[in-house]
């Protein structure tokens, strides 16, 4: 049994969560960009308007906990889409990433309705993400200097026979 709470985030852990992020992108994912992709990458953690967003709970986020400290955070856009899934460095390979997913997994079923997670999936996250079922849904692409790969996962009553 995993000792990590998985919630919401409330409002005053945005900035301990997006330093987490950029800590993180920075430790493991900058090099796979280009400098436009790492100033872009900065720019969508710290747009105010993604904030605002937050607060109005159309972009919503979770926070794995190891007491009161966070260790991960998974965020959704577009109901269905996670926008990011970063892990505490000291805390990879722990299940953390994995319990993230399927928090949100079981919101969405449950709560939402939804059955299908997409994902644009970093070159260092895409052996996590194919771990875990999801499926590429196109080849790397790159946009602002960013590079992903689009990915899908589907869950609960809209899985797909092989």
């Amino acid at each position: 049994m995993l000792k990590y709470q998985v919630r919401f985030a409330y409002e005053n852990e945005w900035q301990d969560a997006m330093y987490l992020v950029w800590k993180t992108f920075l430790r493991f994912e900058a090099q796979d960009y280009t400098e436009q992709g790492i100033e872009s990458f900065k720019e969508f953690i710290t747009d105010q308007t993604l904030y605002k967003l937050f607060k109005l709970g159309t972009y919503q986020m979770m926070v794995a906990l190891d007491g009161e400290r966070i260790v991960g955070v998974i965020s959704l856009r577009n109901n269905s889409h996670i926008s990011l899934l970063f892990v505490d460095e000291r805390y990879h390979r722990q299940g953390v990433g994995s319990l993230l997913i399927h928090a949100l997994a079981e919101y969405l079923s449950t709560e939402e309705n939804i059955t299908k997670i997409t994902v644009n999936a970093a070159p260092y996250a895409i052996g996590f993400y194919h771990k875990l079922g999801f499926k590429d849904t196109s080849t790397q692409q790159e946009s602002d200097g960013i590079k992903y790969t689009p990915m899908e996962y589907c869950y609960g009553n809209n899985v797909e026979e092989e």
